[in-house]
């Protein structure tokens, strides 16, 4: 079975479609969706090294445009739906404590998880639910991503062949540990809670 998910997203990253659904995921990433655009940024450099500038340009100018699209969620949606969710889940005050090291450190954090696997779109919700300055937010997300896809990317077209055997030798291992590190940051982030 993981041998032909594993072919299955391959063939779906030699599509010519395959830069618009990245992007779209990008873009979705960065305001709704859990899944971040590597899973299809990978396959697609893996089948087509010589686009892989190209593939991370349209993964980071759609995760940043996805990432204003969480931001006006944040800013226009917030007292619907985000402040009641506190309230009833108690975080309200621990919401007041973020704001405070939000408002020191904003640029820091947007650019912290921008570089990580955190899902970004807490933090672009976040920043429009506190308004955070959208120029520095902007240029904090352009840069961050931009670092995250584009070093991605160079290390894909240089050892790409080298990481393809590998994976394809040992795709069971490379499977259990996806799952084990998507789940382990679930139980990291309940665990910070």
């Amino acid at each position: 079975m993981i041998q032909r998910l594993y072919d299955w997203v391959l063939a779906l990253a030699t599509r010519p479609n395959a830069l618009w659904l990245l992007a779209i995921i990008a873009f979705i990433e960065g305001s709704i969706f859990p899944i971040p655009p590597d899973v299809m940024i990978l396959p697609m450099i893996l089948a087509a090294p010589t686009q892989a500038w190209r593939i991370a340009g349209v993964a980071t100018a759609a995760s940043v445009l996805g990432g204003f699209a969480g931001y006006a969620i944040g800013m226009f949606l917030f007292d619907l739906a985000g402040q009641p969710l506190l309230d009833f889940y108690g975080y309200a005050e621990n919401f007041e404590e973020f704001q405070s090291l939000y408002s020191e450190w904003g640029a820091w954090i947007v650019f912290g998880t921008g570089l990580t696997p955190f899902p970004f779109k807490v933090i672009t919700i976040a920043s429009g639910a506190l308004a955070f300055d959208p120029l520095v937010f902007g240029v904090a997300a352009i840069l961050a991503r931009g670092i995250r896809f584009y070093l991605e990317a160079a290390f894909l077209w240089r050892f790409g062949p080298l990481i393809r055997e590998l994976v394809e030798k040992r795709l069971g291992l490379f499977a259990t540990l996806g799952f084990v590190v998507f789940i382990g940051g679930f139980v990291a982030i309940k665990w910070m809670d």
